[in-house]
């Protein structure tokens, strides 16, 4: 493959990474919000037995439940959608930002310099504890401990 081609297929992934088809059917591909926001009439109120309502009334309840739900939600997301995916956008610019340029570099850093200072830990074990438990071993060893029973 030539060094043009390459250059256009990478432009061409790049591309399709930020201007990819979003599905309008399925709005919750990865289940997100699957068991949080899924609220129906029957999840909030709802009659036990004795207690019934008319008829009437609890189809008017129903319908103006579902109805004032589904519109408040359409009014509410026109109004503040794009501003809070602006807001939610620049949050997780930032929060990536930060991890790519301040986070990770900080952590490599503090491996780099604490793998030194482990070497030179493990060296000064090395020479003077080492030793000195070995000898307090070799001490120990003939230490012989008898339990006897007295009656």
């Amino acid at each position: 493959m030539m060094a043009e081609e390459r250059t256009d297929l990478e432009a061409q992934i790049v591309k399709d990474i930020h201007f990819k088809e979003i599905d309008l059917v399925n709005r919750d591909p990865k289940n997100i919000n699957e068991d949080i926001v899924k609220v129906d009439f029957e999840d909030v109120i709802a009659e036990p037995v004795g207690t019934y309502s008319f008829d009437s009334v609890w189809k008017v309840s129903y319908t103006t439940f579902t109805v004032s739900k589904y519109w408040c939600y359409r009014l509410l997301s026109t109004l503040l959608g794009v501003p809070l995916a602006l807001l939610w956008g620049f949050l997780f610019a930032c929060i990536s930002f930060c991890h790519i340029w301040a986070v990770v570099p900080c952590i490599k850093s503090y491996l780099i310099e604490i793998q030194c200072i482990s070497h030179i830990y493990s060296l000064c074990i090395r020479t003077f504890c080492n030793p000195l438990f070995a000898a307090l071993g070799q001490v120990c060893s003939n230490i012989k401990v008898m339990l006897r029973k007295e009656v």
